[in-house]
């Protein structure tokens, strides 16, 4: 398709971790329509994870569920006074509710291209874009780069972005001095917006055990709510030697990025922080029990994933229990053997050919 593109519309309605994982396609846009203003259509809570993504003019934010019925009426069409006034004149989708049709038939764009996902074959829906790209990538970022094919783009960035503010670091540095601990340090993300998706709190206590006996201070970090502030509480309890929870909590989307660049190794269950691992290329050790280990794995090549199923046969998807933390049978010593390879050296101590 031999078009330039000047105002481009990108909707993704999903969580945190979703969000990060659609970086490659709009680096991708910027990267070939270099002039392009690229606007995110997104759920206004998951605005704060991409607000400093310097390839994104403008973040419009629509709803959730959660929002009552009016409000989410108020907003609808708020916005689409707003997106029609912008002029697209190209729109890339990425989800898959059923309003996004009828959305997008309100912009009258002249370009404007779906993934073709398998249950939303309605007239309705697929005579709503001028093109519909096969649903194709074993893997997240793959799957949505596919939706790039009808555009014949050849260069396409591949890598996943997360970024953050010089001022972002200092904060983080300045409390992690307050909070006595030092370079390198680790960071645990030990909690999910599932409980399923979490390990057990006696097994992270371990790990920590074990790194902050080889001299790299532990940092907890988790989202705001009360359980996972009390999951961080708990794990900590259960150290020999107290690790940092004093940031718990208490971070923005670029501040946790930045917490985490400097880290020496990541370590975490299936959540959005994992994601910002990979884009800030820190070290990984990701932990996955009930979803999908292949498609939702942090995109990094520079990890160490453990999977419920290598240690014991895992029902299929649609017979998984999402009450079960089937990442229970991930023992603690494999982990840590994870984390000895990881930083094969104690923290502070000589380097061959180095010095202190």
């Amino acid at each position: 398709m031999e078009k330039k593109f000047t105002r481009i519309l990108v909707i993704k309605m999903r969580f945190h971790g979703d969000m990060l994982l659609t970086t490659p396609v709009i680096s991708s846009l910027k990267r070939n329509y270099p002039e392009a203003k690229i606007d995110l259509l997104l759920y206004q809570d998951t605005i704060p994870i991409m607000s400093e993504n310097q390839d994104i003019h403008a973040l419009y934010g629509i709803k959730n569920k959660k929002a009552g019925a009016v409000e989410k009426a108020a907003n609808f069409i708020q916005l689409i006074r707003t997106l029609r006034a912008n002029k697209y004149d190209l729109v890339i989708n990425l989800t898959d509710q059923w309003m996004i049709a009828l959305l997008v038939r309100m912009l009258n764009v002249a370009t404007s291209i779906t993934q073709d996902y398998g249950h939303r074959q309605s007239a309705f829906w697929k005579n709503s874009f001028t093109h519909l790209a096969p649903w194709l990538g074993k893997h997240c970022v793959d799957r949505n780069l596919s939706v790039l094919a009808p555009l014949g783009l050849t260069d396409l960035c591949r890598e996943t972005t997360m970024t953050y503010r010089p001022e972002h670091w200092q904060k983080m540095r300045q409390q992690l001095e307050q909070l006595g601990a030092h370079e390198p340090y680790v960071v645990i993300q030990p909690t999910a917006r599932q409980a399923f998706k979490c390990w057990d709190n006696d097994k992270f206590a371990l790990v920590i055990d074990a790194l902050q006996q080889r001299g790299y201070p532990v940092v907890i970090t988790t989202g705001p709510g009360a359980e996972d502030l009390a999951c961080a509480e708990d794990i900590a309890a259960r150290c020999q030697s107290r690790p940092v929870t004093g940031l718990a909590g208490k971070t923005s989307f670029p501040e946790l990025a930045a917490l985490i660049d400097h880290a020496a190794l990541f370590i975490g269950v299936d959540s959005a922080p994992g994601h910002i691992a990979a884009a800030v290329h820190t070290p990984i050790i990701s932990l996955f029990g009930a979803t999908d280990h292949v498609f939702w794995r942090p995109w990094s090549d520079d990890q160490i994933q453990f999977w419920a199923g290598d240690y014991q046969p895992m029902p299929p998807r649609e017979q998984r229990d999402r009450n079960k933390t089937y990442m229970s049978v991930i023992p603690a010593q494999d982990v840590i053997a994870a984390t000895e390879k990881m930083l094969p050296h104690p923290a502070h101590a000589p380097q061959p050919g180095g010095t202190l």
